[in-house]
């Protein structure tokens, strides 16, 4: 039950990177302050944090303390959530929950990780523990060769061309190149991406989203008292998570993820809107194959027909919806345990007009759909400006 409305009053955010020179709690620690210096001194009440990674390449648990000492906020309560690459957007469901139910007024929700410290070795096989490891993981099966084998059931299937994916690993980059925070901010053409090493036959390395380090912060309060904190804001009509079988092998169909289709439709549902209503959104495009089937199921094309609807402008600032503007996961970057609350921030800044040579006029509804292993976690949240 949701006793309070809930506001999006802040967001912060740092350069997607490889950050060397910073630790998981600088790095949270400026993206927080950045959230806190829009505002006007809001107390915070509790920060949840989502990141997946730092106990296998930072050998650091416990990330919520971390993140509030470097703030000066302890003794508030402050911990961590974990659901892969989706744990940003599990942290904004738990943050929701959080101010929705009354349990605290004001909420920091933010997500910071690190994956370039290590080796790439170690770097895989830590984000390879979101799959099923007894099923898949201990018999050498990697994310892209999981995405791989719907890759070519997708193009089997509908007879889909091989371009068509690079086609929309050109429109992403085309979006980053705008984007001050993206990590990949150049653009790129098809035979770039047509021609770039192989992965996992037929995913190429332009149609997998890069590794980097990363941190976004934004502040959440109850609806009615946001005008204490600004004077611009944005609410959270909607918002749902779900599950589904980790083992690709246990699914009935490898060419839809029931978990972002029964997420979505709880969210359109809360928030009484449909699929046409949405201006904006940013996509979990770790590859290209998964913004495929996530556009299918998230309702902004039909299925088996994304390469069509890409060729006719749909997912372009003018078509039915704006899909990625920041450049998605592809070109902004993955900062796995962080991606979630990008995505919130940059929806904010859209709504909010705040989102320069980015920004998708007249932009009112927004979405995002942040996911976990292949599908198996998922969560979408629809925003709306408010003033």
């Amino acid at each position: 039950m949701i006793l309070r409305r809930v506001a999006v009053i802040s967001y912060g955010m740092t350069k997607v990177d490889k950050h060397w020179n910073k630790s998981l709690r600088s790095l949270f620690g400026e993206a927080a302050l950045n959230a806190i210096n829009k505002v006007k001194n809001p107390k915070i009440d509790a920060i949840i944090v989502g990141n997946m990674c730092a106990s296998d390449l930072s050998d650091q648990n416990n990330i919520g303390a971390i993140v509030a000492d470097e703030l000066g906020l302890t003794p508030i309560t402050a911990y961590r959530v974990e659901a892969a690459c989706g744990s940003g957007g599990a942290a904004l469901l738990t943050g929701f929950s959080l101010v929705s139910s009354g349990v605290y007024n004001v909420v920091m929700v933010g997500g910071v990780e690190k994956l370039t410290d290590n080796i790439g070795k170690m770097t895989s096989f830590s984000l390879g523990k979101a799959a099923d490891a007894e099923y898949e993981l201990f018999y050498g099966a990697t994310f892209a060769s999981l995405n791989a084998l719907l890759m070519n059931r997708y193009m089997y299937v509908y007879k889909t061309p091989r371009e068509a994916f690079a086609d929309f690993a050109v429109l992403m980059h085309k979006n980053g190149a705008k984007n001050p925070y993206a990590q990949l901010p150049f653009e790129i053409n098809r035979e770039i991406a047509l021609n770039s090493e192989y992965i996992a036959d037929p995913i190429r390395l332009y149609d997998c989203a890069p590794i980097g380090d990363g941190a976004a912060v934004i502040i959440l309060c109850s609806l009615e008292e946001a005008s204490k904190y600004t004077d611009s804001f944005v609410e959270i009509i909607g918002i749902s998570g779900a599950s589904d079988t980790i083992n690709i092998a246990s699914r009935d169909d490898l060419l839809s993820l029931k978990a972002t289709v029964t997420a979505a439709n709880n969210a359109y549902k809360m928030a009484k809107v449909t699929p046409k209503d949405i201006d904006v959104a940013e996509i979990h495009d770790t590859f290209t194959i998964t913004a495929a089937i996530s556009l299918e199921d998230l309702g902004f094309c039909e299925r088996g027909k994304f390469d069509k609807f890409l060729y006719e402008g749909a997912f372009e600032p003018g078509g039915i919806v704006a899909i990625n503007p920041s450049g998605g996961l592809k070109s902004r970057g993955h900062p796995v345990g962080a991606t979630g609350v990008y995505q919130a921030a940059e929806i904010t800044m859209q709504l909010l007009g705040e989102a320069g040579k980015m920004q998708i006029p007249n932009a009112e509804i927004g979405l995002t759909h942040n996911m976990g292993g292949v599908g198996s976690s998922v969560y979408v949240s629809i925003m709306k400006r408010v003033k």
